[in-house]
């Protein structure tokens, strides 16, 4: 059994900021339904000026946004408030992400789509407590179409620049790109 940090009475305030607005609001909607105060952003800029006027006790952070980096959000409420807990989402989930999101001052890294009952145990999970294992972990075949779209956006979305990198036949990459993800 888990232990679960109690949220003091007053103390729970969340900044949610995510560039999907759908995701967006349903995700407001099931937190406010936990409990919580929650206000959003849908872009780093007005993800920072919300961290500068309302001082959040708790933030879900989408990794990529529009208009850069949500890292940049979880970097500024570590600095302008130690206390508050912030987890990432991403779908973009790899361990060097995890790691970099983890020394800004992120509790935990979900990958999307994490449902609202994960997001509110991971913000409320007590330090000494562990996460528990993956009910049903990335597939293989999904670990390696996520790594290839990473490295497709890093390259600017130029697929004979990505399969240099990644050291595929340019057609073979183009005929792994028109596929749909795998499960």
């Amino acid at each position: 059994m888990e232990t679960l940090l109690a949220l003091p009475e007053g103390h729970k305030s969340l900044l949610i900021v995510d560039d999907d607005k759908p995701f967006l609001q349903r995700m407001a909607r099931a937190m406010e339904a936990r409990g919580f105060s929650v206000d959003t952003a849908d872009t780093v800029a007005d993800g920072l000026d919300k961290v500068d006027s309302h001082n959040p006790d708790y933030a879900v952070v989408d990794m990529r946004l529009g208009d850069g980096n949500g890292l940049d959000v979880i970097e500024k409420l570590r600095r302008q408030r130690p206390d508050a807990r912030a987890i990432v989402l991403t779908g973009y989930g790899n361990i060097a992400t995890a790691v970099t999101a983890v020394k800004m001052g992120a509790i935990d890294y979900l990958a999307k789509p994490a449902d609202a009952d994960e997001v509110a145990a991971a913000l409320t999970r007590g330090p000494e407590t562990r996460a528990e294992p993956p009910e049903n972990p990335m597939s293989a075949d999904r670990v390696r179409w996520e790594h290839i779209q990473r490295v497709f956006e890093l390259c600017e979305r130029n697929v004979s620049e990505t399969a240099r990198r990644l050291n595929m036949h340019r057609r073979t990459l183009q005929r792994i790109l028109a596929k749909r993800a795998p499960r």
